[in-house]
């Protein structure tokens, strides 16, 4: 029997400035095919700089970055889990992201997440605040986490669309953010940018 043609891939309409598979992931699931060029900038929070305004400023700078190599719009993005005003970055080994889990057991903290998108319409960006509830999480717990490889290169230690998921007790907010990328808003951007999502419909 003869073997059936690859479907053909749709021509990117957007750069993603990112490695990150989630992102390109969430951004398939509303129709937008992407070009990733990843883009290597300095992440250190500025002394007293406030989480949202860091963000914001990693998602301007990626996507300024990612605009210099390409006609297509770009797409820079940020995320960070932030507790008691502290941004948690990625662990550094098993005992930090240990040692950042039970910080975060047993109680609420903020998950921010900004997008930027350079492009016609200048460089426009968007920032939402989800709270996210941990129920409270052994030691044991903790410990097979880590095991699991899953924390190594997260935001605060944990991945909401994975594993993490049973730490969860609640969120008020956008899911899509925690996970990497605010869709609702990431659409309207995209549309503002002359960009089509899977029905078309632009600005």
């Amino acid at each position: 029997m003869p073997t059936a043609s690859p479907m053909p891939t749709a021509p990117p309409v957007l750069c993603l400035a990112s490695a990150s598979p989630r992102r390109c992931e969430l951004l398939a699931s509303i129709g937008v095919p992407v070009t990733v060029r990843p883009v290597d900038i300095d992440e250190t929070p500025h002394h007293g700089e406030a989480a949202e305004a860091y963000v914001i400023r990693l998602a301007r700078e990626k996507a300024r970055a990612g605009a210099g190599h390409g006609e297509l719009p770009t797409l820079g993005s940020d995320t960070a889990v932030v507790r008691d005003g502290e941004i948690l970055g990625k662990p550094e080994d098993a005992a930090h992201a240990a040692a950042m889990l039970r910080s975060l057991s047993g109680r609420e903290h903020r998950v921010l997440t900004a997008v930027a998108v350079s492009g016609p319409a200048g460089l426009l960006d968007a920032c939402v605040t989800t709270r996210v509830a941990m129920r409270e999480i052994s030691d044991a717990e903790i410990a097979a986490y880590w095991a699991s490889g899953e924390p190594a290169d997260k935001a605060g230690g944990y991945a909401i669309q994975g594993l993490a998921a049973v730490f969860v007790e609640r969120i008020a907010g956008s899911h899509s953010a925690v996970v990497g990328l605010p869709l609702f808003e990431t659409a309207a951007l995209l549309r503002r940018q002359g960009v089509p999502l899977w029905d078309g419909a632009l600005a």
